[in-house]
């Protein structure tokens, strides 16, 4: 039986055939106006093996949020997946890869380096009891010292 196509791009991903950590091009959609949205799939933990705790990826959340945005100004949005096992990175009229990986590596480097992290408060946060400095740096150190994989999505 043939599997049917779904709707959302990472739907059709076979899951058990990827290798995390890796960043990949999951989607481009062109506006109206000629303008190209390229979503990436940043893969951090290994899907059905492994997942970020919540308080760590919501400070990692914000802080790729902010600092992403001190090295593009082409960063539309940086989104935690439901399932903890990474984020999208959607960008407006940038297609150079190798760019998106030097972005995210500057910006896991500026979450190291953070001594807090920003928003955590309850006028600018839906959340503010659920964040851990400490967690989102070790998200990035770990995601960094496997920065050589970033480009293998298969195992």
């Amino acid at each position: 039986m043939a599997e049917q196509k779904m709707n959302v791009e990472s739907f059709n991903l076979d899951h058990t055939k990827v290798k995390a950590p890796y960043i990949r091009l999951a989607d481009i959609k062109t506006g109206a106006n000629g303008d190209n949205i390229h979503k990436y799939d940043l893969r951090i933990c290994q899907p059905n093996k492994g997942h970020m705790e919540m308080p760590a990826l919501h400070s990692l959340e914000h802080m790729m949020a902010e600092h992403s945005r001190n090295h593009t100004q082409q960063v539309v949005d940086i989104s935690p997946m439901g399932c903890q096992t990474g984020f999208y990175i959607a960008m407006i009229n940038h297609d150079d890869y190798d760019e998106v990986l030097n972005i995210v590596e500057k910006t896991l480097n500026d979450v190291i380096n953070a001594d807090e992290v920003p928003a955590c408060n309850e006028m600018q946060c839906g959340w503010a009891a659920s964040h851990s400095l400490e967690g989102a740096q070790d998200l990035a150190r770990d995601l960094l010292a496997k920065r050589s994989e970033w480009t293998q999505v298969f195992a």
